[in-house]
């Protein structure tokens, strides 16, 4: 169950899985506990310890989910985890816990000012203040709200890119929307560090990303000077045939773009992209692919966006066979407003491009 935490409940410290914890997660214990460790497990190697005082059996996977269980056994009587811990907690299950070198990202905490908890290897500590109201329980833990959540690891990320990839992974679950992220920014965080950067970033994000490769993609596209382009966006026949759903797509150029990772290089899905572009070639589209080599230099990358460009202005009217207004019969699912209005079984049916939470 989901609450709304109150300030003065007490510590959620020494819950386990009968109080919300989902079973397969091991909150951390102390020596002398009805579940905890002796002394001598402890120096034997049989428990590693995750904070100062706090023990888990020593084969206890560190997924990201008992991460951030044992992130949370640090909290004081008020505080919660925030950042993308959070985020994944409520759902967003793109969010891993690791940075672009697949190093572990540590797992944050927002315990105000009044509490000395110390960061540590895997712990980073927010002091800021957190307003009433954002802080809620769930399946036993105390987080912060999408919104904050989201605020946070925009603020706090590396880069504008990484900012953005932030709120549109959150987006893509539906947990936070641009018009309450920018009503948001107005009324509660105010002129706290890193809000600049995400008042810059609102005209430029998008709610209908379906991977952490496509905002880069869509803003490398923006920054060579070309048109906005749609984030998957359904292709259709001028009939009203549906043909596809390109990562991205300029429908007044007629140009594409898919991201061809490692997952597209071999087997069914390969063929199915190739089948794709041929596709799309017949409708009169250009296509342009962004690789993963592409991430560190993308000046490739755009050179071949500037040339689909090139040929697509070459093409005569007669040859724009596609269109990418949905037919009567489509159901759009193109915003977080959108999605949320989806029945139960039409999320089932229409929402499967999603990873599983």
């Amino acid at each position: 169950m989901n609450e709304e935490y109150v300030p003065g409940a007490g510590p959620l410290r020494g819950l386990g899985p009968r109080e919300g914890v989902p079973a397969g997660l091991v909150w951390p214990s102390r020596r002398g506990d009805a579940d905890g460790p002796t002394a001598w497990q402890t120096r034997s190697g049989a428990f590693r310890r995750t904070a100062r005082g706090l023990w888990v059996p020593a084969d206890v996977p560190a997924s990201p989910e008992q991460r951030i269980v044992e992130a949370a056994a640090c909290l004081p009587a008020y505080g919660a985890v925030t950042g993308w811990a959070a985020l994944r907690w409520q759902g967003a299950s793109w969010f891993e816990g690791t940075g672009r070198d697949l190093q572990p990202l540590p797992v944050s905490i927002a315990v105000g000012d009044r509490h000395a908890v110390r960061p540590r290897a895997g712990l980073s500590v927010s002091q800021e203040i957190l307003p009433p109201g954002t802080i809620r329980r769930v399946r036993g833990i105390r987080v912060t709200s999408p919104l904050w959540s989201v605020a946070h690891e925009m603020r706090k990320a590396p880069s504008d890119e990484a900012a953005a990839v932030a709120f549109e992974l959150a987006a893509l679950h539906d947990l936070v929307s641009i018009a309450e992220l920018a009503e948001f920014v107005d009324s509660t965080l105010w002129v706290r560090q890193g809000v600049p950067r995400v008042r810059a970033l609102l005209p430029h994000l998008e709610e209908n990303s379906w991977s952490p490769t496509e905002p880069l993609m869509r803003l490398t596209w923006c920054r060579a000077g070309h048109p906005r382009p749609l984030a998957n966006r359904p292709v259709f026949t001028l009939d009203g045939r549906f043909v596809g759903t390109p990562d991205l797509v300029d429908p007044e150029a007629g140009v594409y773009g898919m991201y061809d990772g490692a997952l597209h290089l071999t087997g069914t899905v390969r063929h199915e992209d190739v089948a794709k572009e041929a596709a799309y070639r017949a409708l009169g589209l250009e296509g342009v692919t962004m690789m993963a080599g592409d991430l560190g230099d993308r000046g490739p990358f755009v050179a071949r966006l500037d040339e689909a460009y090139a040929r697509a202005g070459r093409r005569a009217p007669g040859q724009r066979r596609w269109r990418t207004e949905p037919p009567s019969w489509w159901t759009p699912t193109f915003t977080v407003e959108q999605r949320r209005q989806l029945t139960a079984a039409q999320r089932t049916r229409l929402l499967g491009y999603r990873p599983a939470a």
